[in-house]
């Protein structure tokens, strides 16, 4: 009820704002929305500043993609920190370092552009069409550089708007509102959400999904989990998703399995929520089911498979009859084909999780996640998903991140000082004995 009121409040000073603005349309959506923009960082009352903001906001969401390119090259280049300005308060800091002229340098550093963003925001509407400005931004930003300060003037207001403070954790379950519910079908991007009886299963009494939101997109997760309640760590991805079996959870859980993790906005990629969902999902559980002490996950290793490839010609890593046998695309079909493979890419697997690196960082995208969170490398599962996705990415195979409370600040300490991968004594069985899992720099 809140979050509606507020909304109609919005929505009222808007529409009493306009009465004020007396203007006509360019000839493009683009040059309107810029003169608007030029307009709202002139002097306005609250009305008709939220009223300038709302139309900037309808304006581009109407816009086609090239034109919403054209309109942020505008941004790019317009309301940039004054140089000169910026020089003379840099003189007068380092004539008199005190606090006076740091605000003063402070002033003059901050990019015009932040406020321009911040009247936006006032908007109906405003956050999530500046998210959407950072996506088109960050899916062009490698061909178009001149945006980067673009760019770092929204994540800066990013990173402030959606700070843990004004996150909204919730569980979702069947009675959660349509409109939400529907939107895991389009996020979902782990394992496919294959119509309603599925997503029902999903939300079911032995399952558990969990998000955030923000007050300024009420009806957007931001990041949701999906986590089985099981007997044991699960292996295999195919049982979490199946359909209940009769007499399945007779036995009370003891662990709870992340199986499923998904970031919803690209617009909000670099601003972190999913650790944080986590250690809350942690202390959410322990709260409601005291007898869950084991937490961990059943991830997928999707870098795994492309650098396999990568490496097939060097011997060192399979023989030249495995590398043959894994060079026919129908090899996962054969359970004995599997068989013959299944040791010595096992023992590349745990390779590549713990020693592969870049920058002295794992270089799978999943395995950085965890590891920086805390948690350590517990089980690698062979045949864990043999779905034509887990052949493609991980040659079918899934790994358990576990995360233990006694040891999660000290492996994320070594693991942010030193590099180090926290290995269960298992995985580090499959590494050559003289590397020992202490990983290799890149």
């Amino acid at each position: 009820m809140g979050r509606v009121w507020v909304r109609s409040m919005f929505d009222a000073v808007a529409d009493l704002g306009r009465q004020y603005l007396e203007r006509t349309s360019k000839a493009s959506r683009v040059e309107d929305a810029a003169e608007r923009c030029q307009d709202l960082m002139s002097p306005h009352g609250e009305a008709s500043g939220t009223a300038l903001a709302q139309e900037i906001v309808a304006l581009f969401r109407a816009m086609s993609t090239e034109e919403r390119i054209e309109f942020l090259d505008i941004l790019a280049q317009r309301w940039t920190p004054d140089a000169d300005r910026i020089k003379r308060a840099a003189e007068a800091y380092l004539k008199k370092p005190d606090p006076t002229a740091l605000i003063a340098l402070q002033t003059a550093s901050e990019s015009p552009r932040q406020e321009l963003l911040r009247r936006i925001n006032m908007a109906p509407g405003g956050t999530a069409a500046i998210v959407k400005m950072r996506e088109v931004i960050l899916g062009a930003l490698d061909k178009r550089p001149e945006w980067r300060p673009l760019e770092s003037d929204l994540h800066h207001l990013l990173t402030s708007w959606f700070n843990r403070g004004f996150l909204e954790f919730a569980r979702i379950d069947w009675r959660t509102p349509a409109v939400v519910l529907e939107k895991l079908f389009e996020y979902e991007a782990v394992h496919e959400i294959r119509g309603w009886d599925d997503l029902r299963r999903r939300l079911a009494e032995d399952r558990r999904c969990f998000a955030f939101f923000h007050p300024a997109l009420p009806d957007e997760p931001l990041i949701f989990v999906e986590v089985a309640l099981t007997r044991g760590m699960a292996d295999k991805i195919g049982p979490l998703l199946a359909p209940a079996t009769e007499g399945a959870g007779a036995e009370p859980p003891n662990t709870a399995v992340f199986y499923s993790i998904n970031a919803c906005q690209d617009g909000l990629t670099g601003i972190s929520f999913g650790d944080l969902l986590i250690k809350q999902v942690v202390d959410a559980l322990s709260s409601e089911l005291p007898r869950v002490r084991t937490f961990c996950t059943l991830s997928p290793i999707p870098g795994f498979r492309r650098w396999l490839e990568r490496s097939l010609a060097d011997a060192e890593f399979l023989s030249a009859e495995e590398r043959q046998t894994l060079a026919d695309p129908r090899w996962a079909e054969s359970e004995p084909t599997r068989r013959k493979l299944q040791k010595p890419l096992m023992q590349l697997c745990a390779r590549y999780l713990a020693q592969e690196k870049r920058n002295n960082r794992p270089i799978d995208p999943v395995a950085r996640f965890h590891l920086g969170n805390g948690a350590a490398i517990e089980r690698i599962n062979w045949a864990g998903d043999l779905s034509e996705k887990g052949i493609a990415q991980s040659a079918g195979m899934m790994v358990n991140y576990k995360y233990d409370s006694g040891d999660i600040v000290e492996n994320h300490e070594a693991y942010v000082r030193e590099g180090k991968v926290a290995l269960s004594s298992a995985v580090r069985s499959l590494l050559p004995k003289e590397r020992n899992g202490n990983g290799k720099g890149g």
